[in-house]
């Protein structure tokens, strides 16, 4: 069960944290992953030698999905390569801690366009080639708070809000296609990202009061979860968001 041999899967922002997780994941099952990021560094360098060591069969493309054309660039490294994607997980996030009120248009646009606009450009593109081969496994990275709003996350909050209703939207339009999409909504992990935050051990402590499991997930809770939507085995779920959240959603 579970294996993705034969499959191409492209999961963005996958440099580090639950990306990092879910591409090292899918590459441990057998497909073949698409790397992506920003632009190359230590964290995507250190990730490819991984790759090498194990054996993985694997591509890097870099593009910026906060620029106006970002999604396009990455789409353009892919058709150069001549890559097909069977597999995409929708990823890649700008989390930017505000108060409402003081929230900029440089602010806003920076979070819409990684969180919302570049997934949409990056569906309509590649979802196409999923319809020809009739076989297609979308994963939109959504949050818990979709449900429970931060309120210093107001824009975080509510793209991931628009894109849970993309899921919602397509799934019934992509179904009679053999395309599922679905939607995973973690809670508190414990990446690189919250480092600077959980180092606080009163914050940190305020977090775990807030999660019935009373502890902060780590990628690979997240992994698991990815591998099954990725898989032939799931071909019966879409339409559908998965809290990974120790019970906080509740």
């Amino acid at each position: 069960m579970f294996d993705l041999r034969g499959k191409t899967a492209l999961i963005t922002g996958s440099s580090r944290g639950i990306g990092r997780a879910i591409l090292l994941a899918y590459a441990g099952q057998g497909a073949r992953v698409i790397l992506h990021c920003r632009k190359p560094g230590p964290c995507s360098q250190q990730l490819i030698s991984e790759l090498v060591t194990m054996g993985a069969d694997f591509t890097a493309v870099y593009a910026d999905l906060g620029s106006g054309d970002g999604a396009g660039e990455l789409c353009r490294q892919l058709k150069e390569q001549n890559i097909s994607i069977d597999i995409l997980v929708l990823n890649a996030s700008v989390e930017l801690r505000r108060e409402w009120t003081e929230i900029s248009d440089r602010e806003y646009d920076l979070q819409m366009d990684t969180n919302f606009r570049a997934p949409v450009k990056l569906l309509q593109a590649l979802v196409p080639a999923m319809q020809e081969k009739g076989w297609g496994r979308i994963i939109c990275m959504g949050s818990v708070q979709q449900l429970k709003p931060h309120p210093a996350m107001l824009i975080y909050s509510a793209g991931k809000a628009a894109l849970e209703n993309v899921v919602r939207s397509l799934a019934p339009q992509l179904a009679p296609m053999g395309i599922t999409i679905n939607c995973i909504a973690p809670g508190a992990i414990r990446t690189d990202r919250n480092s600077q935050a959980l180092s606080d051990p009163d914050y940190e402590r305020q977090v775990k009061n807030l999660i019935p499991a009373r502890y902060i997930g780590c990628p690979q809770d997240i992994a698991g979860l990815a591998v099954y939507l990725a898989s032939r085995e799931s071909r019966y779920m879409t339409g559908q968001t998965l809290y990974v959240d120790g019970g906080k959603s509740l």
